[in-house]
């Protein structure tokens, strides 16, 4: 005969595995056998994919329009290595800044309408410039590609530099206020918020290509700050303990801010170098340009001149298969 009694605490002990698997049921469908299109679970997410800009950004692309309306001639440029020489690391999440500097400088001098000329990573045209040379290149057997003298064009600048400083609480502030009874019984509750800035330097230096000159040297640096807030509350209530916390922290994102200290030097380079009488350049190309695109105006491969795609590529719903009514993808439209 089973004792009911007996199976009383396997059936306790049960529960809360129970309710751990009701819980995780419950936050997303996931099997443990794959489903029909491959996956154990559909990825959450799906957010359209958006402009990068920086404050300095608008700026960036007027002081363009103002160099192609001006008839000033557009410098080529050749962007070398931005590294990272602060040293800062975590022991797990790897480098505190990014590694990609130069390419940040790259958009930013496109964004202006430098001319740009690669010189940061040549591995495929120098294998494709191998490959010609054993005439291994071709449209058809028999037919193959030369190489001809003179065919790639010099820069007349190239930028190099660093990111030279990553300076952790440089200031913080901060403060705690605990509230309650001196009744052990009666609820209480604690209050805090936080306060802290950091910073990042750069270091970066034009330099004029056939002589080596170093025509510009810039350093700037930008302050970021975070804040932590927290709020809690303790009580009993019929016989049960209640402690319930709540709080929230941001940071300005430490890489977003090296993009901003990279367009402004960007910026004022190429004000020098294209001669801009001041720095209100968007006054003066107002009502010439319609659009005045955060990502940079370009003009589209086969379209005239004139014909700007910048308005487009800073559109959020733009081909996004679900907010582009218009776009149709693999055979049906979103409207479907």
């Amino acid at each position: 005969m089973i004792n009911l009694m007996n199976l009383l605490p396997l059936a306790r002990a049960k529960a809360p595995a129970a309710a751990l698997a009701s819980a995780l049921m419950a936050t997303g469908c996931i099997s443990p056998v794959a489903g029909p299109g491959g996956n154990y679970t559909q990825p959450i997410g799906g957010s359209p994919v958006t402009p990068n800009p920086t404050p300095y950004s608008e700026g960036l692309v007027c002081m363009g329009h103002f160099a192609r309306h001006s008839g000033v001639r557009a410098p080529r440029i050749a962007v070398g290595r931005i590294l990272d020489y602060t040293g800062k690391a975590d022991i797990e999440g790897g480098r505190r800044v990014t590694q990609g500097g130069s390419l940040m400088a790259m958009s930013a001098l496109a964004k202006a309408g430098a001319v740009l000329v690669e010189r940061f990573d040549t591995s495929v045209a120098e294998l494709d410039l191998k490959y010609k040379n054993n005439k291994l290149i071709g449209e058809a057997p028999g037919q193959f590609d030369k190489i001809h003298a003179g065919s790639i064009p010099g820069s007349d600048f190239y930028l190099v530099g660093g990111i030279t400083e990553l300076n952790y609480n440089i200031r913080s502030v901060g403060g705690e206020a605990f509230v309650g009874d001196t009744d052990a019984v009666d609820p209480k509750g604690t209050i805090g918020a936080k306060l802290f800035v950091i910073n990042v330097g750069l270091d970066l230096r034009l330099v004029k290509t056939d002589t080596l000159e170093v025509f510009d040297v810039i350093s700037y640096q930008k302050q970021i700050i975070g804040r932590e807030l927290s709020f809690g509350i303790f009580d009993f209530a019929n016989g049960n303990v209640f402690d319930v916390g709540v709080g929230g922290r941001a940071q300005e994102p430490i890489q977003l801010a090296v993009r901003s200290v990279i367009e402004r030097a960007s910026l004022e380079m190429m004000a020098n170098l294209y001669g801009a009488p001041s720095a209100d350049v968007c006054a003066m190309t107002e009502g010439i340009i319609s659009t005045n695109s955060t990502t940079g105006d370009y003009s589209p491969f086969r379209a005239p001149v004139e014909a700007y795609n910048g308005g487009s590529r800073q559109s959020v719903n733009k081909w996004h298969e679900d907010r582009d009514s218009g776009y149709e993808l693999r055979g049906r439209t979103s409207e479907q």
